[in-house]
């Protein structure tokens, strides 16, 4: 059983995988694997949406012998990164509020 992801999550993920170095889309997917099970064709929509955006931008880059496709966050990105790291904390906070029975005892007394 696992948890699924929503397309806010996902894209928040992705984000800081390619605030941390610019990267292509077989990578991304191989660092997202050790999260989430996601595939290239799951992933692609992902970065053409968050392209679209404007939160990443692309070049290509020769690679043996062939262009391969990277990602870089923009400015627009790394803030909107930010939100989603603010809203995922508080998020966190809430469902752990509940998940973790942390102050269950204030509950009771309700």
């Amino acid at each position: 059983m696992g948890f699924s992801i929503n397309a806010g999550l996902l894209d928040a993920m992705v984000l800081s995988i390619v605030q941390n170095n610019d990267t292509y889309g077989y990578e991304i997917t191989q660092y997202l694997r050790r999260a989430v099970d996601i595939s290239e064709s799951t992933l692609y929509p992902v970065l053409r949406r968050l392209q679209k955006g404007e939160l990443l931008e692309t070049y290509d880059k020769e690679y043996m012998g062939r262009n391969r496709r990277y990602y870089r966050i923009t400015e627009k990105g790394k803030d909107t990164l930010e939100e989603y790291r603010e809203e995922w904390q508080n998020h966190k906070r809430k469902v752990d509020s509940i998940l973790m029975n942390e102050g269950a005892e204030d509950n009771e007394q309700t």
